[in-house]
């Protein structure tokens, strides 16, 4: 048998308690997640020759060449399962580690710091969606009628 203690006035929040920072976070974390997802979504899809593609004249990572044809369809798929806040959390690991293998094997042998080995955008996008991946969704995210 269990017992659950009475609650108290001070125990419960409501949405007119909470301050300010606590309500705008998950809105903050949904346009954080949809734009940083968009983006990467427009990096991702460079590798099939969209946007300029990999060389800036529309080349396109040749069809199932490996890790670069992979490597893009998991950005183009991850990023939509992100933006969309579907298994969020999955794909943002998935992302993040995609985006740390990018810099360690690409990048770093090029240079010691990512200034000078142009690995800013793999670093960031890492650390990015590691972010996303402990941090969660936020609002409007379908993860949370999937749980319903």
């Amino acid at each position: 048998m269990t017992t659950t203690a009475p609650k108290t006035a001070a125990a419960t929040t409501t949405e007119a308690t909470k301050s300010l920072a606590d309500r705008a976070r998950p809105i903050v974390l949904a346009l954080f997640r949809a734009v940083v997802s968009f983006l990467f979504l427009c990096h991702g899809l460079m590798g099939f020759g969209l946007f300029g593609g990999i060389d800036n004249a529309g080349g396109a990572v040749p069809f199932g060449q490996w890790p670069g044809y992979w490597a893009t369809l998991i950005e183009v798929v991850g990023a939509l399962f992100v933006f969309a806040g579907l298994f969020t959390r999955v794909f943002a690991t998935v992302l993040s580690g995609v985006m740390a293998y990018a810099y360690f094997t690409v990048h770093a042998p090029e240079g010691l710091l990512p200034l000078h080995n142009m690995g800013e955008p793999a670093a960031l996008y890492a650390w990015v969606f590691l972010v996303i991946a402990v941090v969660g969704p936020g609002a409007a995210a379908l993860d949370g009628l999937r749980r319903r």
